[in-house]
C-alpha cells in the first residue's frame, strides 16, 4: 500500500479492475457511492483508488467536514483537484486554501498535510518514477 492508500484507507469493498488498459468514470457517480457507501467512515473519510498502474495511482477520496490527513510525502509528484468542498492543504511552509474546482501540485517528497473544511471530494493522482509504484 503507498502512504496516500495508508492515509486515507477508506472502505473494505470487493476488488476493482484498476490497471486494466483503459478505464473510464462518471465522477458524479463516483461521488455518491463514496458518500453513501454502507460503512463507518474511519476518521471522516473515504477513499476509492480509480487507476493503479505501476507508475501512476489516481485516487478519489471524500472527507467529512473537520477530517484530516496527516502529514505525508509520497515518492512521485502529486496533484489534489479538488472536485467538491473546501481543503486546506499545508505544504513547504505554506498553506493553500482550495476549493471546488482548484488544482494544486507537489513536487515528489514534499511533506504535506490536508484538511477538509468542509464535506469534500478530491481527486489525487500520484506519478512515480520508474515503477517504484509498485
Amino acid at each position: 500500500m503507498n502512504p496516500l492508500e495508508d492515509t486515507a484507507a477508506g472502505a473494505q469493498r470487493t476488488p476493482e479492475p484498476t490497471g486494466s488498459p483503459l478505464l473510464s468514470f462518471d465522477f458524479g457517480a463516483e461521488l455518491e457511492r463514496l458518500r453513501t457507501e454502507d460503512h463507518p467512515w474511519q476518521a471522516g473519510r473515504n477513499a476509492r483508488t480509480l487507476v493503479k498502474y505501476p507508475n501512476l495511482r489516481i485516487v478519489l477520496i471524500g472527507l467529512r467536514p473537520g477530517a484530516h490527513l496527516v502529514e505525508h510525502q509520497a515518492a512521485g509528484p502529486v496533484s489534489i483537484h479538488v472536485m467538491a468542498g473546501h481543503l486546506l492543504v499545508r505544504a513547504a511552509g505554506q498553506a493553500f486554501d482550495l476549493q471546488k474546482g482548484q488544482l494544486l501540485s507537489i513536487e515528489a517528497q514534499v511533506p504535506h498535510d490536508v484538511e477538509a473544511l468542509a464535506e469534500s471530494a478530491a481527486l489525487i493522482t500520484i506519478a512515480w518514477p520508474g515503477d517504484e509504484g509498485r
